[in-house]
């Protein structure tokens, strides 16, 4: 898979300027013939934290999905938008508090959610309301047989499978693999997909658990760490993201551990690689995204949104924006004025979408069949980014 250096590419491809992308999506528009302007809006509710540790996510989640919004003179499906946001909370008891306050307010489609382990909370509200709600983050991997929930992100255990398979092929006989993750049913899912892909069978794992947090405290790891420590592991899989990887990273190596980490995308993303510094060199993440992917539409994407926020674009608000182009493209199907169970229907005629992380479709169970990404942290510039290795596999 071929990358650009970021920076030197987002300089050249920012001469095009607004006026440019935005014509260059409008003449996408056009060839997937756009349909007549509407005077009617439709409104959309998009949940996302407006606090708390998972902030940063819901930042992402709210950014993407109004940077297509602005490429796209604020419409879908050719009718004007009124986004309504709503506070995430921290857990599935505001999540839902979140989600009810919007349908109270007649969105036509929700969008959003940073909190993976909130989704499973929401799923009878959801069904039961008929209104599509399109996740722009992880997804429980036990959120199965819905019909009003869909994915535009990846599925908690996708970066467990890719990692697994990739390192069966990478990892001599003589090493030794180690696996920490928290233990609630995300870390256990994630842990169980691992073994199954690297092939635990023929090659011992030795599996450490910690209790599950999102901003843990100094010396939260530091038992476990010894553990693994004791362990002589060579390659360690750690299963966290957020605040949570940072201290991880921290902690990890205030105790001098050397083993080489992998982890899914989360873990070194926006803010948290910022956090950990130096100290998140040489650390490998499966993605389904890379700011550095050389495709036109990610030339777009990321141009446009590092010329809007001066950083570079997260897998969440990738997902984000794809949303809102999902959405874009079932209420152009519906015509007249849309319902939601018309815009449920739609989605799964959506076809493949032409994406900043590369060309994908929605698969039966309602999530992307995607391609996944190995990265590095490195040096790119002055500054530390997940730089784009290869590709990984294509899951879904």
């Amino acid at each position: 898979m071929p990358q650009i250096d970021r920076r030197q590419a987002l300089k050249l491809f920012a001469a095009l300027g607004a006026a440019g992308v935005a014509a260059a999506c409008a003449s996408d528009d056009a060839a997937d013939n756009e349909p007549q302007l509407s005077d009617d809006p439709v409104r959309i509710g998009l949940v996302a934290p407006q606090t708390g540790p998972l902030k940063v996510v819901g930042d992402d989640l709210v950014n993407g999905f109004q940077l297509y919004l602005q490429l796209n003179q604020n419409r879908l499906g050719g009718h004007p938008v009124q986004l309504v946001t709503a506070d995430e909370g921290a857990d599935a008891k505001s999540a839902k508090g979140a989600v009810e306050s919007l349908l109270g307010q007649g969105v036509l489609a929700l969008t959003g959610v940073a909190n993976s382990a909130s989704l499973s909370g929401l799923r009878d509200t959801i069904e039961n309301a008929k209104v599509p709600l399109i996740a722009t983050n992880g997804v429980p991997g036990s959120l199965e047989g819905v019909l009003y929930i869909w994915s535009a992100s990846f599925v908690d255990n996708e970066p467990s499978l890719a990692l697994g398979s990739y390192l069966t092929g990478v990892v001599s006989s003589s090493q030794k693999v180690a696996v920490v993750a928290p233990t609630d049913d995300t870390g256990r899912d994630a842990v169980d997909k691992f073994r199954q892909a690297f092939g635990a069978d023929k090659q011992p794992i030795e599996t450490f658990w910690t209790a599950p947090t999102i901003a843990p405290n100094k010396d939260f790891f530091r038992p476990t760490l010894g553990q693994l420590k004791s362990s002589g592991a060579d390659v360690l899989y750690a299963f966290y993201s957020g605040p949570a990887a940072v201290e991880f990273v921290k902690q990890y190596h205030s105790e001098g551990l050397k083993a080489t980490i992998y982890a899914p995308g989360g873990f070194t993303e926006g803010s948290a690689l910022e956090d950990m510094g130096d100290e998140a060199k040489g650390i490998f993440t499966a993605m389904n995204y890379s700011a550095d992917l050389n495709n036109e539409a990610n030339r777009l994407f990321a141009t446009a949104y590092q010329r809007e926020h001066d950083l570079l674009p997260s897998a969440s608000a990738m997902a984000s924006y794809d949303a809102a182009q999902v959405l874009d493209r079932a209420i152009r199907l519906c015509g007249g004025r849309p319902t939601a169970q018309q815009v449920n229907l739609m989605l799964g005629r959506v076809g493949q979408i032409d994406s900043p992380r590369g060309t994908w479709q929605f698969n039966q169970p309602r999530r992307p069949q995607q391609r996944w990404y190995l990265r590095e942290v490195r040096p790119d510039g002055q500054v530390l980014s997940n730089v784009l290795l290869s590709e990984l596999a294509t899951l879904g």
